[in-house]
């Protein structure tokens, strides 16, 4: 495919890592395809693009094409800002963007070794390197679910320990599902992240009293009035309309202290699961960290690559595994974003356990302000987990009765059963069970 042979210039400073494995970080060899199969290949190229995540139409794919043609490719630089330049229009996409160039037009061999990262029980081998955000999730598009090629030998050994595993595969996912976050081993939380990948918190639309102007129930007077005028004052057809729908918006606060950090990692790979899933409905997604301090990381939970976007949140809120201020920061939330990300009918998904260190600001108080600026207000309390657990705790019992639903969060299983909550508003999980204790008590 690739016998035509220039380079390209990645200039520095500009944030894209070198493309080819050449001494010089500036200049890389470009190995490029025959001139009659370019128009094929930059459509290959444009389809790993968008399985990666990045959106583009048949247009872009076109224009990329001409450009390519109007541009050639015998200047260094020009033929790999020619296709960002058509394709990229996000800066989240622009390290995608780069694998993908990198693996595609460049190196047969990365594309390799990229495939023995994805596959690494297939080949057995320790690697010596670990891949870098994007990298992942590029070479995947490009090689679509293709295993590298093995012996014969191996792929025996490898089918039969396939058939051992399958036949306890049910309990083994049901065993995970059930397993509490902070006992998991390391491969454990790999494969429930992966579980929480696939998980999804649609909504139902909201419905407004404005109209549209569609094929529905409701007569348009206006319209049809309109539509008279224009024929002489005779009605000939009523013009009909539907109530405008609408989705409300889902803001997330999740605890990242000492005692929640096992439970809000595994959160937030389900939060930037939501945020990136299409056609769940939420109109948008804020999310928010808090532990002596209140963190907006909704940029970061935008960003396609779930590694990526951990890396920044963590970076960015400083407070990770350290003290809990929960009145504190629940006031700064209603301070400075509560109108900003409520809408109408926007829901609070609070993931804490409900221990706050600080006697400064009144947590109940704050609690019933956000009670009243949102439709639903989820308390997820990972302590939730144990059977003999009692309201006793000075914040849990000032923030219990102002929440809407009190459940679970320990688990995959309980993050799944959200929907629920968001389906039967009435349904209150423990809160009411909860209550009865701590008014017994």
């Amino acid at each position: 495919m690739m016998s035509h042979r220039s380079s390209i210039n990645i200039p520095q400073g500009s944030g894209l890592k070198e493309i080819g494995d050449v001494k010089s970080p500036a200049y890389a060899p470009l190995a490029l395809p025959d001139d009659p199969k370019l128009a094929g290949n930059i459509t290959h190229f444009a389809r790993a693009l968008r399985k990666a995540g990045v959106k583009l139409g048949p247009g872009r794919v076109i224009e990329a094409i001409n450009a390519v043609q109007a541009v050639g490719f015998t200047e260094r630089a020009d033929f790999f800002w020619t296709l960002h330049a058509c394709f990229v229009s996000k800066p989240e996409d622009s390290a995608i963007f780069a694998q993908l160039f990198r693996l595609y037009w460049r190196d047969p061999q990365y594309m390799e070794q990229m495939m023995s990262l994805l596959t690494p029980m297939v080949h057995g081998v320790q690697q010596d390197r670990v891949a870098e955000a994007a990298e992942k999730r590029a070479a995947q598009a490009l090689l679509d679910g293709r295993e590298p090629p093995a012996p014969e030998a191996q792929a025996r050994e490898d089918e039969i320990e396939i058939d051992i595993d399958a036949s306890q595969t049910a309990s083994a996912e049901e065993r995970l599902r059930q397993l509490d976050f902070e006992q998991m081993s390391t491969a454990e939380m790999a494969a429930a992240t992966r579980m929480l990948a696939g998980l999804r918190l649609p909504v139902p639309p909201i419905l407004t009293r404005r109209r549209q102007a569609l094929p529905g129930p409701l007569a348009d007077w206006q319209r049809t009035m309109r539509r008279a005028a224009r024929q002489g004052g005779e009605i000939g057809k009523l013009a009909t309309a539907r109530k405008r729908m609408r989705y409300p918006n889902l803001v997330v606060l999740c605890d990242i202290s000492g005692s929640m950090s096992s439970y809000s990692r595994a959160v937030l790979h389900f939060v930037h699961a939501v945020a990136n899933r299409e056609g769940q409905g939420w109109a948008q997604v804020h999310a928010f960290t808090f532990g002596t301090r209140l963190t907006n990381i909704t940029r970061h939970m935008r960003r396609r690559d779930v590694d990526a976007a951990l890396a920044a949140a963590g970076a960015q809120a400083q407070d990770w595994e350290g003290g809990t201020r929960i009145g504190a920061c629940l006031h700064d939330f209603n301070r400075d974003w509560a109108r900003r990300v409520a809408g109408q009918g926007a829901v609070v998904l609070l993931i804490t356990d409900g221990l706050d260190r600080d006697a400064t600001h009144d947590l109940g108080r704050e609690m019933e302000r956000m009670q009243l600026t949102f439709s639903q207000l989820i308390w997820l309390n990972p302590l939730l987990r144990w059977d003999g657990f009692a309201p006793l705790a000075r914040g849990i019992a000032q923030m219990l009765p102002y929440c809407t639903s009190f459940r679970a969060a320990h688990n995959v299983a309980s993050l799944a059963g959200l929907a629920a909550a968001l389906t039967r508003p009435d349904d209150g999980g423990e809160k009411r069970r909860m209550l009865a204790a701590l008014h017994g008590s």
